[in-house]
């Protein structure tokens, strides 16, 4: 008995803790709408608010003028960089993304905090 309560809890305890994923961004004329790995919509945001760059499974970033902004899946502003520091976003892979500045890649966190930078080829 103690043994099916014990996976019963965990396994409670595991669905509980999980953390939505974006799995999908729709952009339409005027907004973005962000949904999860069942096709479930989890929210929209205006086309307003900035235009969208780019996404990973718990982080999505809007340009808005010359700043990067980088959100959660809830909409909770994460960081920002300047576009001047961290240049063009050139993909975004689970919890990072990679920018291009002149002849250097950069590696940000999804916070926005630098993680490396090298050469470019």
């Amino acid at each position: 008995m103690k043994r099916i309560f014990f996976t019963a809890l965990l396994l409670t305890a595991t669905l509980v803790g999980r953390a939505q994923q974006i799995s999908y961004i729709e952009t339409t004329r005027s907004w973005y709408y962000i949904y999860d790995e069942n096709g479930k919509r989890l929210r929209g945001i205006s086309a307003s608010s900035g235009e969208l760059v780019g996404y990973g499974p718990t982080f999505y970033i809007l340009r808005q003028n010359s700043f990067y902004i980088m959100f959660d899946v809830k909409g909770k502003r994460l960081g920002s960089l300047s576009k001047n520091n961290a240049g063009e976003i050139i993909s975004v892979s689970g919890e990072t993304f990679t920018s291009r500045n002149g002849s250097w890649i950069y590696t940000w966190r999804k916070d926005g905090k630098k993680l490396s930078s090298r050469p470019a080829h």
